[in-house]
């Protein structure tokens, strides 16, 4: 068995890159509030980011991060395709909704990582459906 995928095309590549991002940020959230603190840092924030909310933010992240994982090695299964689709679709609208109705977030550096992978993810995701899903 390869440690890598089999699959042609970049987007499984991709998923493990993301994959790779998404469980260091579950180990940062687990030791400190002060990761997820950078990146929530809104008007509203300082209340709402607790070391709680930091493991519960952490447990999302390693949670879509086995659905990518999964995702990347089986690229070709049209349920896990669109189940990681979903956790990306699920990332814009979480960031959409804490930037403009909670106000923990503010445009800055702590939005741009998350928006820019999950945008990407979207489009690339949506644009090659037919060449991954037979």
């Amino acid at each position: 068995m390869s440690m890598l995928p089999e699959s042609t095309g970049l987007l499984p590549y991709w998923l493990l890159l993301v994959v790779a991002f998404s469980v260091l940020n579950t180990v940062q959230c687990y030791r400190s509030a002060h990761f997820a603190r950078r990146t929530f840092n809104g008007p509203s924030s300082k209340a709402e980011v607790t070391a709680f909310a930091g493991r519960l933010f952490g447990s999302w992240s390693f949670l879509s991060a086995l659905i990518r994982l999964y995702a990347a090695y089986h690229i070709n299964d049209e349920h896990l395709y669109f189940l990681a689709l979903c956790t990306y679709l699920i990332v814009l609208t979480h960031f959409t909704g804490e930037l403009l109705v909670y106000g923990t977030l503010k445009v800055g550096t702590g939005l741009a990582p998350p928006l820019f992978v999950a945008t990407t993810s979207v489009v690339w995701m949506l644009t090659q459906w037919s060449f991954y899903v037979n």
